[in-house]
């Protein structure tokens, strides 16, 4: 039966309430209410929340087919992870992060990412990058401790390039231990020596049990080497919609299943062995294997290049303060908790409150500078520092 927007209103009534009982009989229906009854809130009269409080829950419901998508409280996980300001402190104990990235291409994505973790609240920035990029990195800021100690192909020869490799390793060896937590791949590019050299470092960086995010080139680089993270708990994994989508394909051999999402990413979470994997998104998908949680808080629609450099740089901080407040806290009741997972939680909060505010100031000409100048402020209205 088919009917024009011109057939009389008591013919178009009658067909549109045809097509609603068909609709609310259909097993797709039931099912979908019946998650939003069982993931709604309870009032505290014993009754249902409103409509309003349900649409989080509604957008969980329909992108769970095998269980539900928790909604993070992500306010509260900024709040009682961010270590407070404190006079006792010395130099470091906010966390000391070392970006792996920066070739002659790309200087600008390991820039981002470094001072990103400064301007959350580490003491100490460093980049460890190529002799190329170096000098244009240091020129971006005073702030951050640049290293040009990684080398290209086409600077090393051939009989050279295992005394190299060796050479790198043992300079980075010698900083490693200081790092609560490194992000391998901003700028980091695709040289084949080059990423020979970061594997080693990952494999170093896990043997010294540094978490580790990893972003950018570093996804291409793990995703032809899955070794390089499997069964590694500290590793973050943070894809975008086509590094996602290669992942997916290598390591669970199909395409990507946006009906049954959560239960892919929970699947990928554990195929490759406990590492924590936040899927980049409207919303962000967040998953260990055990369960998945999202955070949907609204950023900006500008999708200027660099805020996924902010997001690695930002994670890598809240995962180490993460890490540091449930070693600390032994009689903690939160023991289970994953630290990675409540990294990546409060980093995407971040990133979206910061974006939200610059695209209110600068509208269509925001760029990631004018994202990073908000994050400061964005953590202080979450976790003001003089509380």
């Amino acid at each position: 039966m088919s009917l024009s927007m011109g057939a009389c209103p008591h013919a178009w009534r009658h067909h549109l309430q045809h097509r609603g009982r068909m609709w609310a009989t259909s097993p797709v229906f039931r099912r979908q209410l019946f998650l939003l009854r069982s993931l709604a809130p309870t009032c505290a009269h014993g009754g249902r929340a409103s409509s309003s409080s349900l649409q989080v829950h509604a957008m969980s419901a329909a992108s769970a087919a095998a269980g539900p998508v928790y909604e993070a409280d992500a306010e509260a996980v900024v709040r009682r992870i961010t270590p407070p300001l404190d006079r006792a402190r010395h130099k470091g104990q906010a966390g000391k992060i070392a970006v792996i990235g920066g070739c002659r291409e790309y200087t600008g994505a390991p820039y981002f990412a470094a001072i990103s973790a400064l301007k959350v609240g580490a003491d100490l920035s460093h980049v460890f990058c190529t002799k190329d990029a170096a000098t244009v990195i240091k020129s971006y800021s005073p702030e951050l401790i640049v290293h040009p100690i990684l080398e290209e192909s086409y600077s090393v020869k051939d009989d050279e390039r295992e005394s190299v490799s060796s050479s790198i390793l043992a300079e980075i060896s010698k900083w490693m231990e200081r790092f609560d937590c490194i992000v391998v791949g901003p700028g980091l590019g695709r040289d084949s020596f080059l990423m020979d050299c970061v594997s080693n470092i990952m494999r170093h960086a896990r043997q010294a049990n540094i978490p580790t995010v990893v972003d950018g080139d570093g996804l291409f680089l793990i995703t032809n080497n899955i070794g390089l993270v499997e069964d590694n708990s500290l590793a973050i994994l943070t894809p975008n919609v086509y590094e996602y989508k290669r992942l997916v394909q290598k390591v669970l051999n199909c395409e990507v299943n946006e009906e049954n999402a959560s239960e892919q990413l929970a699947a990928l979470c554990q195929k490759i062995g406990g590492v924590t994997i936040m899927r980049k998104g409207k919303a962000d998908l967040i998953s260990d294997g055990k369960k998945v949680t999202q955070v949907s808080t609204f950023g900006s629609p500008r999708r200027c290049g660099g805020q996924g450099d902010i997001l690695s740089g930002s994670v890598a901080v809240f995962s180490s303060w993460a890490r540091h407040f449930l070693l600390s806290n032994e009689q903690t009741t939160e023991k289970s908790v994953n630290p990675m997972v409540l990294g990546c939680i409060a980093g995407s909060l971040l990133l979206r409150r910061a974006a939200s505010l610059a695209f209110e100031k600068n509208k269509r000409s925001t760029v990631t500078t004018d994202i990073i100048e908000f994050l400061g402020q964005s953590l202080e209205d979450i976790s003001p520092a003089g509380r």
